[in-house]
């Protein structure tokens, strides 16, 4: 329904880059090329300014890409409004979500909610809680799913499961068989963390604190932008590191890893489902909403099945 050269403008100027939106378009570069100097060429203005060594929009190019989004959005409302009259809903359901939801849970969900919804397709983008939120802002996503608070006002939030971030440590060291460990025992350990802007590594840092110890105390080794990054540099003996439990449970039935709780240290966080509240949630999407609003069940049995018998509890 919509034009495609519009397509193809929201598409570049989402990236800022004709070659990444080529790939998302699975069209050539010189064809993305194409699109675009025919539709400036009807409208007789500019869109990009390809002066520098990136590109960035024009005036006339941020004036229509107001315009393009708003399209966009009609056409999903028009298709909603005609699948629902149709009995069903149908077409793209874009998601953003942090990594650990992305990798462990999102799956699951997605499974349950299209074998209600057959016709519907999810497009999954995984990036951290800030990106997830500003992908929101932005429009470039319709739902997002954050593991940390969402700090911003432009964006509505709401829990629809509870995660438990837990210490983790090589079979080889001297604290896998201890009962547990005082948080002022982590300040002498080489500790490899997520990358700022991560909404575990907020939620460790401020769980921490809350029990003396500050960040800057601590002995940063390494980042990664991954928990599977973690993971396999604390199975490798590099250090000891933080992860959700639902992200670890294999590890823990093969025996690669073991958690050490931390005295009077529980670390929980709510993982929340997000949207703009420029954007009012409608058809597919509020759909999905719905979805996770009234089926916790869902996550339940999954979460009864990663948990290791004891391990964490102090």
């Amino acid at each position: 329904m919509e034009n495609f050269r519009l397509k193809v403008f929201r598409t570049v100027a989402k990236h800022l880059n004709f070659r990444k939106a080529a790939e998302e378009l699975c069209l050539t570069q010189p064809a993305v090329t194409l699109q675009i100097k025919t539709l400036e060429q009807y409208l007789g203005v500019q869109l990009f300014d390809r002066s520098g060594a990136r590109i960035s929009l024009t005036s006339a190019g941020s004036v229509l890409l107001k315009y393009a989004r708003n399209i966009e959005e009609l056409e999903s409302a028009a298709l909603a409004a005609l699948a629902l009259l149709a009995g069903d809903q149908r077409g793209d359901l874009r998601i953003g979500a942090s990594l650990t939801i992305a990798q462990y849970i999102l799956p699951h969900l997605l499974g349950a909610f299209q074998q209600q919804h057959p016709q519907v397709r999810p497009h999954v983008t995984t990036c951290n809680t800030e990106q997830v939120l500003e992908a929101l802002v932005a429009r470039d996503v319709s739902v997002g799913f954050i593991e940390g608070p969402a700090l911003r006002r432009d964006v509505h939030t709401e829990t629809f499961l509870e995660d438990e971030i837990v210490l983790m440590v090589p079979p080889a060291h001297e604290w896998s068989e201890r009962g547990f460990v005082e948080p002022a025992e982590l300040k002498q350990e080489r500790m490899i963390m997520r990358e700022r802007g991560s909404g575990t590594r907020r939620v460790v840092e401020m769980a921490l604190q809350k029990a003396g110890v500050q960040a800057k105390q601590l002995k940063l080794a390494m980042e990664f932008d991954s928990t599977e990054g973690i993971m396999t540099a604390v199975e490798a003996g590099l250090g000891i590191g933080f992860a959700s439990l639902w992200s670890i449970s294999k590890a823990l039935q093969l025996g690669s890893l073991r958690v050490v709780p931390i005295h009077d240290v529980r670390i929980t966080r709510p993982l929340r489902v997000a949207y703009a509240r420029s954007q009012e949630p409608q058809g597919i999407t509020l759909a999905f909403l719905h979805f996770l609003r009234s089926r916790h069940a869902v996550l339940s049995p999954i979460r009864s099945k990663i948990r290791p018998p004891s391990a964490h509890r102090t």
